[in-house]
């Protein structure tokens, strides 16, 4: 079990390539594009003297903290929420507007998600017969998309394994070609909007996005192509916008808003302590909610209330500490009462039910066992 354990925190397979592409005529029509069927026929014009690359990336994650760290156009955080070794896959697929992701998770997960504020992303479940993910305090289910607003942020949580994917452009972007397609602009709102597409357009959009995904994890070198590589991101845009612009509003519950806000004032409260333990009182105070109002809240966006998920943040908070300590200078002790744990009995059991292992064994895995150096409650830097 140990040795199963140790692997956790390596990244233990990741592909990453970048696919030149350069022409040399000053015009090309090009008669293909993605449908649903694979290549079929239609006519447009490319000018230029070649196509950027497309980067394509394919991670395996044992480490849910590299894991998060890699998501593009997002500044994640959590924890797995239940018991289990963490697993998961992330394939990005960037073209020259568009950029794709897809993931699978291994265990339920409950995370703070903050958008970049360049990038205006689409997220939907990954196949129509998938568990619904809540997004925002809302059920993101089947023939459902998420359109998120560029700076924005919100908890997401998953009661499930999980399969997900995303498309995300520029706001500029979003609003010249929505614009060229459907003749008006489309814009993120301030807050995560759900739409209902129509269900051909809903599942257009799911094969465009397995089917890129197919492209890119294979061998045939059809993405070296220039004029597959325009087809397929100009298909998948068109879908894109074709389900925001069909899409029947998804209207929240009453009183979303102000759940919305009482939540986010709970992050930045933990954000701001991000080396010391919180307790309710204090978090309720520094809120400005009632517990009873906080607790609502937190079961609504979280499936928890605040003094579990506060918890379960200490507990992680202590194994992240655990695992990047120095064996030969730190003490169980030293670390975890650092976090606020002082019944070392009590944690030492409830540690290991969660981590499968004791914070000793955490303690004592060597150097190249451990993740990178990083500050563990950091956000890192928008991809």
């Amino acid at each position: 079990m140990l040795a199963t354990q140790r692997r956790r925190f390596h990244v233990r397979a990741t592909r990453s390539r970048m696919l030149p592409l350069t022409c040399h005529q000053n015009k090309f029509f090009v008669g293909f594009y993605f449908g649903l069927g694979g290549l079929a026929g239609t006519l447009f014009t490319w000018d230029g003297v070649g196509v950027k690359p497309v980067r394509i990336a394919s991670h395996h994650f044992s480490d849910p903290y590299q894991y998060e760290f890699t998501v593009r156009a997002a500044n994640v955080r959590g924890f797995a929420s239940d018991r289990g070794e963490f697993g998961a896959d992330l394939l990005q697929i960037d073209f020259d507007r568009l950029w794709l992701q897809a993931g699978r998770e291994s265990l339920p997960r409950s995370a703070h998600v903050t958008i970049s504020p360049d990038r205006v992303p689409i997220f939907f479940l990954a196949e129509l017969d998938e568990p619904a993910i809540q997004t925002g305090g809302i059920d993101l289910t089947s023939g459902v998309i998420a359109l998120l607003s560029p700076g924005s942020s919100h908890f997401q949580r998953t009661k499930t394994p999980a399969r997900w994917a995303s498309m995300s452009l520029s706001p500029g972007a979003l609003a010249a070609t929505s614009s060229a397609i459907v003749g008006s602009e489309i814009k993120a709102t301030e807050i995560t909007k759900l739409f209902r597409p129509t269900d051909s357009a809903m599942t257009r959009l799911i094969t465009l996005h397995r089917e890129a995904r197919r492209v890119a994890k294979g061998t045939s070198g059809m993405l070296r192509r220039p004029e597959i590589i325009r087809a397929l991101e100009s298909s998948l845009i068109h879908a894109m916008v074709s389900c925001l612009e069909t899409g029947l509003s998804v209207e929240p519950k009453v009183g979303y808003r102000r759940q919305i806000a009482v939540m986010n004032r709970f992050e930045e409260v933990i954000e701001n302590n991000p080396d010391r333990s919180l307790y309710l009182a204090e978090v309720c105070e520094s809120v400005g909610a009632s517990e009873k109002t906080l607790r609502r809240c937190c079961q609504e966006h979280l499936g928890m209330g605040p003094l579990r998920y506060l918890w379960l943040r200490r507990m992680h908070l202590a194994r992240r500490a655990l695992l990047r300590a120095d064996p030969a200078t730190a003490t169980v002790t030293s670390v975890v009462t650092a976090q606020g744990f002082w019944e070392l009995g009590r944690f030492s059991v409830a540690y290991r039910s969660l981590f499968g292992e004791t914070p000793s064994e955490s303690l004592r895995h060597s150097a190249d066992e451990r993740p990178a150096p990083r500050d563990p409650l950091a956000l890192p830097e928008f991809a």
